[in-house]
């Protein structure tokens, strides 16, 4: 079985889970993911930027050897034209010395062919007399000269040889090889592939230290948090630099969050200790009071009667507070429903001064009443009434003599507003947010006479909560205290 503690409405519950209802994925580091995000998003990319520009240099390569070769294709075709290269000798030696020279310069064979597709010379004197049928030679018979790329890597740049009437007499094929092109490209390869694996390991360094600085404050809160998951809410992350970013927000709502536990402890710690201290008090006088009738012999019927009548006011003031208690954990866990129907606050809040009025005039206190207009609200009005009753007699304890509490009713379009004004004995500034802790009291001297269980604040407080509304404190000592209620007119429909 697993133990959690978890926070509901500023109360801690202890929840009993079983083990083996909860599947435990697998842990993947948040560092190699990013690191593995990086590598895709960043090195992938660098990888086929590098092959497509080489591939691109390349075609680059192959598309101007295919000009150059075709220019020259027709440069010796315009020579063989003006020579009479195919119907006489005359000049031809010098033709083909001079197409040698050309070819044995540049590296590549020159083929010249008859409107029949025969090889009528040839730079290499292997294939003379031979019949071509090549779709370069086809292409340019049909007035298409053509430069074409062969798999074996071989580049074929074929031009055609224009006779009479511009007709189709043969035509000028010139052989070439890629072998200088993939050598340059290669070394251009290499050079790029070494500044790629340069970049990379570059990259990939960047990579491990940026993957180090996001993931080692995450370390260090998860670090922090469990240590807090084990009650230790004194712990805080260090926040420095002059970056603000949302790994320095995460921190920052971790120690918010530290510091709101550490305070919520606080308040169960002197929680606890309230309730022993208030159900001891009563219970140290019942004892008391029954060891004293025990211990005498002969004691009066008074005696018994008037020590009885003090035992059970303990025991009703305990019983008080034990159902203020129940209410409050009952109210904290909604496990009592709220009957939201439409009320007249006007009339509800007459009541209220109405019931509280005789102690008002007990005390001297003028308690006066005022509505701005009248007012309809979807309320539980048992509760809220319970709520503000327990507001105006605060108000009226805490006044002195000819002291006023006044008490207004207002709403506007969406809101209603009460307030309940005192010129009591007031709240020190730095308590006025602890009026609604259970048990705490403003005058610690005057618990006893005031009466009640120190949670009647509380039970306000979390009534007008489950209202969606809030509570406001205005308060100076020795002038005053103001305390104003804003509760929605109308209520959603879930709750």
């Amino acid at each position: 079985m697993n133990r959690n503690i978890s926070l509901q409405n500023g109360e801690w519950v202890t929840i009993l889970t079983n083990q083996k209802e909860q599947k435990k994925l697998p842990f993947i580091s948040l560092r190699w993911i990013l690191l593995g995000a990086y590598l895709v998003a960043g090195i992938v990319p660098l990888l086929l930027l590098a092959s497509t520009m080489l591939h691109s240099v390349q075609g680059y390569f192959v598309e101007e050897r295919k000009k150059e070769l075709l220019s020259q294709a027709n440069v010796i075709s315009g020579q063989v034209i003006s020579s009479g290269f195919l119907y006489h000798d005359k000049n031809r030696s010098d033709l083909e010395e001079g197409i040698l020279k050309t070819s044995q310069e540049e590296d590549y064979r020159v083929l010249i062919l008859d409107d029949s597709c025969t090889v009528i010379y040839d730079t290499g004197y292997e294939d003379i007399g031979k019949t071509f049928l090549l779709p370069e030679v086809i292409q340019a018979l049909q007035d298409k000269d053509t430069a074409k790329e062969q798999k074996d890597g071989t580049v074929y740049a074929a031009a055609s040889i224009v006779g009479a009437g511009n007709s189709r007499v043969g035509v000028v094929l010139i052989a070439d090889g890629l072998t200088d092109v993939h050598s340059i490209i290669g070394d251009i390869g290499k050079e790029a592939y070494l500044l790629l694996g340069a970049l990379v390991f570059l990259v990939l360094v960047m990579m491990i230290v940026i993957s180090k600085v996001f993931t080692e404050p995450v370390k260090s809160l998860i670090g922090i948090i469990q240590r807090m998951s084990e009650g230790h809410f004194e712990q805080r992350l260090k926040i420095g630099g002059k970056v603000h970013n949302e790994i320095v927000d995460l921190a920052i709502a971790c120690n918010q969050m530290a510091d709101q536990l550490e305070k919520v402890e606080s308040t169960r710690q002197q929680f606890v200790s309230n309730v022993s201290h208030e159900l001891k008090t009563p219970l140290s006088s019942v004892k008391v009071l029954s060891e004293s009738i025990l211990l005498q012999e002969d004691v009066p019927k008074e005696m018994y009667v008037e020590f009885l009548h003090d035992i059970n006011s303990e025991v009703d003031r305990m019983t008080a507070i034990i159902n203020d208690l129940l209410t409050l954990v009952k109210l904290d866990q909604k496990e009592i429903p709220l009957n939201f129907k439409e009320t007249d606050l006007n009339h509800m809040m007459e009541d209220i001064i109405k019931r509280l009025q005789p102690l008002a005039d007990a005390k001297g206190v003028s308690l006066q009443w005022e509505a701005q207009k009248e007012v309809h609200a979807d309320v539980d009005e048992m509760k809220l009434s319970l709520a503000i009753s327990n507001l105006v007699d605060n108000a009226v304890k805490y006044t002195p003599e000819e002291g006023i509490v006044k008490v207004s009713l207002d709403a506007d379009h969406q809101n209603v507003f009460i307030s309940v004004a005192d010129t009591g004995i007031g709240i020190p500034e730095d308590e006025v947010n602890r009026i609604f802790e259970r048990f705490y009291r403003v005058d610690k001297t005057r618990d006893r006479e005031t009466g009640g269980t120190g949670l009647g604040l509380s039970i306000t407080h979390s009534t007008i909560m489950m209202h969606k509304g809030s509570v406001k404190v205005n308060s100076k000592e020795e002038e005053g205290t103001t305390i104003l209620v804003r509760i929605p007119l109308k209520q959603s429909a879930a709750q």
